[in-house]
């Protein structure tokens, strides 16, 4: 248990047991794909950031653990998404759901958990809340579609991968932060801030794993952004900082969306700064998301906040 978890200990284990009361259903194919997925693991970070903006902002209420599983529920829903339309067969160091029972039952469990997230939104009865996650949902799709559309395109620029993972990354982490502080009626754009840059430093730091991680730490096949064809920020350096002879391979790989030439191309990301320059850029993301709670009072939970920021690219830096 990391640090962050224990500051939230005793919500956190309240939360599971929600979550795993909430997967109920009288169709057992909905519960077992449910929890299979649910039960994975995973570190919970977007469900950790409710609780700890809630409780740093001074919430004292109950609801912040039903938001969290809301946010849990919704982040679940897109992995069986992404993993169905990026054809994965592993994610954190098992098959995936879809692997497992096929596509279309992965996607209407997908479909179920982001219903039973919205039923649980009705049960807060919190407008403003709903808003922010009718919002957040729209634009998590919009990157999906948007990330979709660019795969195979080995000219996309940094400009437009930051659009497609402050979308389909960064979004939900941002939504997560904000609704603490709007359960807890205090400002919320310090929140927002955190959450927007937290969610692009994690994201920038898994890309740079696909490059150097291992696969029980990352916990699924290196070298599968390669593979699906995704520009990501460390082969966008490279191939503009490369030779010519080395951008193009990148470029064929990408276009075929193949990782026949991942060594070769590992060594390129390597020796031309797409490593580095991506994890100084996460970096950078960590300090604004730091730098964002400048104005918040002193607590437990603002400390917890700060050292998540860090952990993000922990496992990169």
């Amino acid at each position: 248990m990391q640090p962050f978890h224990k500051a939230v200990e005793h919500e956190f284990t309240a939360v599971n047991t929600l979550i795993v009361n909430q997967l109920q259903s009288d169709v057992g194919l909905v519960e077992n794909i449910g929890q299979y997925i649910v039960e994975a693991g995973g570190k919970r970070l977007r469900l950790v950031v409710v609780l700890l903006s809630a409780l740093a902002n001074g919430y004292k209420g109950k609801e912040h653990l039903k938001m969290a599983a809301v946010i849990e529920f919704i982040h679940t829903a897109t992995l069986l998404h992404d993993d169905v339309v990026d054809v994965s067969s592993l994610r954190r160091g098992r098959q995936t759901a879809n692997a497992q029972w096929g596509n279309a039952p992965s996607v209407l469990v997908g479909d179920f958990l982001y219903s039973r997230a919205f039923q649980m939104l009705v049960e807060i009865a919190h407008m403003p809340i709903m808003g922010v996650m009718a919002n957040a949902t729209n634009v998590i799709s919009e990157g999906e579609v948007q990330q979709m559309a660019n795969a195979g395109n080995p000219e996309i620029t940094e400009d437009i991968y930051r659009q497609v993972i402050y979308r389909k990354t960064a979004k939900l982490f941002e939504a997560a932060a904000q609704v603490g502080a709007c359960l807890a009626g205090t400002d919320q754009n310090a929140m927002i801030l955190y959450g927007k840059h937290l969610g692009m430093a994690f994201q920038i730091a898994d890309d740079v794993l696909d490059y150097q991680g291992d696969i029980d730490i990352t916990g699924k096949n290196i070298g599968s952004d390669l593979s699906e064809g995704k520009m990501t920020l460390p082969l966008i350096f490279a191939r503009d900082n490369a030779p010519i002879k080395d951008a193009m391979l990148i470029r064929r790989a990408i276009a075929d969306k193949t990782a026949g030439d991942f060594g070769a191309i590992l060594e390129i990301v390597k020796n031309h700064g797409g490593l580095s320059y991506s994890l100084k850029q996460a970096i950078k993301e960590v300090e604004l998301a730091k730098r964002s709670l400048e104005s918040m009072p002193a607590s437990e939970y603002k400390n917890v906040l700060l050292e998540l920021a860090d952990f993000s690219i922990s496992r990169v830096s």
